[in-house]
């Protein structure tokens, strides 16, 4: 049986089906999903049905991304948010202007049982963006961080490579717990498309929701599958670009 971290979808289904597919997954693998399923490519609705079915046959862990937060929050309360809207939302909201109350219902359900985070046996953190407190998830004062913080993954993009985990100056946040996977910040920000790991961080956010592809990674054995990059897969849209 693997663990298998996938990372942020930002409605792109067909990426989706395609790293399930690449990566053999089985009913045997868990599936540990970092958030993000929507905004962005058009088929945000779709992604949500297919991960309420895929968890019928499969072991899923969902996390909660602030694309998911910001979708519930428009669902529920159907207020116009601008800044959503121009950073994915529109797709999203396209994309819901024809379905029925009933799948509407549903996929509030679905994004209401969104965890904040999953801690595993084995001391790996799974989480959509980070976390604040020096003490860990356990402390955390503001827990939308743990759906909004950049702050983990730039403290361990910005660290100096010399120090040991043993220095009273190394971030006692990334001396917390064996791994933390996290999404939420692309790597296409230091110009890469692959998973890459910066201390005890990894960050599997391919930059699927813009010109890079969707990846899932065996946590075990850091294999990783990738789709296609998503503007071959929906050639005629401009996702979040």
């Amino acid at each position: 049986m693997r663990t298998l971290v996938i990372g942020d979808i930002h409605g792109g289904l067909r990426a989706l089906h395609q790293i399930i597919e690449r990566a053999n997954v089985t009913p045997k693998d868990t599936l540990i999903f970092l958030g993000d399923y929507v905004d962005g490519w058009s088929q945000s609705p779709q992604v949500i049905d297919y991960l309420i079915e895929l968890e019928k046959t499969h072991t899923c862990i969902f996390i909660r991304g602030n694309h998911d937060e910001l979708l519930l929050e428009w669902l529920v309360n159907k207020a116009d948010n601008p800044m959503w809207f121009k950073h994915g939302g529109e797709s999203t909201v396209l994309a819901y202007a024809n379905l029925s109350e009933e799948i509407i219902e549903k996929h509030i359900g679905f994004l209401r049982t969104l965890e904040n985070y999953y801690l595993d046996s084995q001391n790996r953190l799974f989480i959509h963006a980070g976390f604040t407190n020096v003490n860990g998830i356990d402390y955390e004062y503001f827990p939308k961080l743990f759906y909004w913080d950049r702050t983990l993954w730039e403290t361990a993009l910005g660290l100096d490579k010399s120090l040991k985990t043993t220095d009273l100056l190394y971030p006692k946040r990334l001396t917390l717990y064996h791994e933390i996977y996290l999404g939420h910040t692309p790597v296409s920000r230091i110009n890469k498309s692959i998973p890459i790991q910066m201390a005890s961080v990894w960050n599997i956010d391919t930059s699927a929701a813009f010109l890079g592809p969707l990846t899932i990674m065996d946590v075990d054995t850091k294999e990783f599958w990738q789709s296609e990059p998503l503007p071959n897969l929906y050639p005629n849209e401009k996702g979040r670009n």
